[in-house]
C-alpha cells in the first residue's frame, strides 16, 4: 500500500482508538462518541471499506459504554453488562456475516495444531509475572478496592465468574474482532497498537487504574501478536484466564491479607 494512501487511512482509524480514553478512562462520552463518529464520517471520504469495518468496531464499543463498566457483583447488573458485552461481539460479527458478506470475524477454537514447547512455557512464564507483579500492583495503588470483597462465599464465586468471563469477552471483541478488522487495513504491528489503546481504555474502566495502563497496555500488545503467531482463540484465552486466575487469588488476598499466604507482597 502506498504511503500516503496508509497515512490517510491511519487518520480515522487513529480517531477510533482514541475515543476509548475519554469514552471509558476519562468518563466524558460527549467526547467519546464524537471521536467515534468522526472516525466514521472521515473513513467514508477515504475508504469505504475502512469505514464499514470501523462502523462494526464502533458499533460493538457503543454497545458496550451504554452500561456501567464495574465490578457490581449483583445479578441485575451482571446480568445487564453480560447482555451488554455478548451484543458487542454478536452485532459486528452478525453484521460482517450477514449483511456485508465477509467471513472476517472468527473465533478460532479447533485449529488442530499442538501447541509447541515455547508455548506451554510462555502459559508458566504469564502464571509467574501475575505472581509477582498482580499482588503488588493491587495492593501498593490500592486499586483491589474497585473490586468487591470476596469473604462472602457467593461474592467469591461471584466475582471468579465474573472475572473469567470478561477475560474471555475481552479476547472475542478486541483481538477477534477489533485487531482481526484492522489487520484487513494497516499492517499487523499498527493494527495491534491501536487496538490495545481501546483494550486498555476499557480494562480502566473495569478497575485496572492508577499506574494499570503500563501494565494493560502491554499486555494487551502481547495477546495481539500472540494471535498473530498461534491463529488460535483457544491460545489466548488460556493465556487471559492464567493471568486472570492470578488476578483472581491476588483480589482474594489484598482484601483479607491473612488468606492464600502464598504472594511475596
Amino acid at each position: 500500500m502506498p504511503r500516503t494512501a496508509l497515512s490517510w487511512k491511519l487518520l480515522p482509524a487513529v480517531l477510533l482508538s482514541l475515543s476509548g480514553i475519554p469514552l471509558f478512562a476519562l468518563g466524558n462520552e460527549t467526547l467519546g462518541y464524537g471521536l467515534l463518529a468522526l472516525s466514521v464520517v472521515t473513513a467514508a471520504f477515504i475508504d469505504h471499506r475502512l469505514m464499514r469495518h470501523l462502523i462494526l468496531i464502533a458499533a460493538g464499543m457503543t454497545i458496550f459504554s451504554l452500561v456501567p463498566l464495574n465490578a457490581d457483583l449483583s445479578t441485575g447488573h451482571m446480568a445487564l453488562m453480560g447482555g451488554a458485552l455478548a451484543l458487542a461481539v454478536l452485532v459486528p460479527w452478525l453484521v460482517s456475516r450477514f449483511a456485508y458478506r465477509e467471513d472476517i470475524i472468527k473465533f478460532p477454537v479447533n485449529t488442530s495444531r499442538k501447541w509447541p514447547l515455547a508455548a506451554k512455557l510462555y502459559l508458566i512464564g504469564v502464571v509467574a509475572l501475575g505472581y509477582f507483579i498482580l499482588p503488588f500492583y493491587l495492593i501498593s495503588t490500592g486499586v483491589y478496592q474497585n473490586w468487591p470483597d470476596a469473604s462472602d462465599p457467593e461474592i467469591f464465586w461471584r466475582l471468579f465468574l465474573g472475572v473469567n468471563a470478561v477475560g474471555i469477552w475481552d479476547e472475542l471483541f478486541f483481538i477477534c474482532t477489533t485487531f482481526t478488522l484492522l489487520r484487513q487495513h494497516f499492517p499487523d504491528w499498527l493494527a495491534n497498537l491501536l487496538q490495545a489503546v481501546v483494550f486498555s481504555s476499557f480494562l480502566w474502566e473495569i478497575g485496572y487504574q492508577s499506574w494499570g495502563p503500563l501494565l494493560t497496555y502491554p499486555f494487551a500488545l502481547l495477546q495481539g501478536y500472540t494471535f498473530k503467531l498461534t491463529k488460535s482463540f483457544t491460545y489466548v484465552v488460556s493465556v487471559h484466564l492464567l493471568f486472570d486466575f492470578v488476578l483472581f487469588l491476588a483480589l482474594v488476598h489484598a482484601h483479607n491479607r491473612d488468606w492464600l499466604p502464598i504472594f511475596l507482597y
